[in-house]
């Protein structure tokens, strides 16, 4: 077998055995070794203990044409779900409903995060501190100015 080979069975061993489940679970060393084994009988239609490139292409087409329909049927949930007047078609409205903007924080989740002496509020060296400490870090050549470049620079980081 090749190393493709070997790589796509164990791809489709792990993807098969990760979307059987829906939250990680603690596994033995046995059990994985049994789900590769039945992934591998699954996947070697002849069953001639080996995997050919047309069994894996076959395989990846059943796990691709799953893949899709599971997609449609969380599109066609998520368009029903938009679908508010239940006219099978989506206003501008409804669909704007996908769009929804939110804070990535609340206030009190930033009042925690820049509180350092936690007294409740936050004064303006707390706000400034992690601020100055961003353009300190930017300001590469310690000149006290942040060109363009360097800013371009700590976006990159």
């Amino acid at each position: 077998m090749t190393r493709f080979q070997i790589l796509a069975c164990a791809a489709f061993a792990m993807s098969s055995s990760v979307s059987a489940q829906n939250a990680p679970q603690a596994i033995s060393r046995a059990a994985f070794n049994a789900k590769l084994d039945e992934n591998f009988k699954a996947v070697d239609a002849n069953h001639d203990g080996f995997l050919s490139a047309s069994e894996l292409q076959a395989a990846q087409a059943r796990d691709l044409q799953n893949a899709q329909a599971q997609a449609r049927a969380a599109m066609q949930a998520r368009f029903n779900q938009l679908d508010t007047n239940k006219d099978g078609k989506l206003s501008f409205d409804e669909f704007a409903a996908i769009a929804t903007v939110r804070p990535n924080a609340t206030a009190t989740q930033i009042l925690q995060q820049l509180d350092t002496n936690h007294d409740g509020k936050v004064s303006a060296e707390e706000f400034r501190a992690p601020r100055v400490a961003a353009f300190n870090k930017a300001d590469a050549n310690h000149d006290g100015t942040v060109t363009p470049a360097e800013a371009q620079a700590a976006q990159g980081k």
